[in-house]
């Protein structure tokens, strides 16, 4: 199941802190959890749907900044408080209609270890734990939270010859203007 490149992957589910994020957890004195996301794995998420691709975060912890995140990027499914993340998944991809061998999951920590496992095609970021980055794929050379995301995502995307459609949509915008 670890392939290093996998045209045939349609789902990509990601962990969120530690993944989207850097793992920080700002609390404001009133208890608001202050998240931030970095912007190219926002566009690299975007890239991943125009070219029919779904996604889903599964994440430990509860918050409204991440389904905010979730609602402006259009996120297909988005798990939140999973204390069992294995069954969160089984469960999620049952309902989506998806076989594992088309899912390459996102990672940094333990928890996630059980869906690396469980996917054609398991990804650590860079600052993740030992165990993760032993049971991956591929590791970015990006941290979780500074674009380790949309690395992956080109990842999957180029070897798929997915990335030119991508890049087609910049490359061609203007040019009639220009004429």
């Amino acid at each position: 199941m670890n392939q290093t490149s996998a045209p045939s992957i349609d789902l990509l589910v990601l962990d969120v802190d530690g993944v989207l994020t850097d793992g920080s957890v700002t609390l404001t004195a009133s208890g608001e959890e202050i998240k931030s996301f970095h912007v190219r794995d926002g566009s690299g998420m975007k890239y991943w749907q125009r070219v029919g691709k779904r996604i889903a975060l599964i994440t430990g912890r509860g918050s409204p900044a991440v389904l905010r995140r979730a609602e402006e990027l259009g996120v297909d499914v988005v798990r939140l408080n999973s204390l069992d993340k294995l069954a969160t998944y089984r469960a999620m991809l049952q309902e989506m209609g998806v076989e594992e061998s088309r899912v390459a999951a996102m990672g940094d920590d333990l928890p996630d270890l059980p869906i690396l496992r469980h996917c054609a095609l398991p990804i650590a970021v860079a600052d993740a734990v030992d165990e993760v980055r032993q049971a991956a794929a591929y590791v970015t050379r990006r941290p979780g939270g500074r674009g380790a995301v949309r690395e992956a995502i080109e990842h999957i995307l180029r070897p798929a010859g997915l990335w030119d459609e991508v890049l087609a949509r910049y490359l061609t915008a203007g040019k009639d203007a220009a004429k």
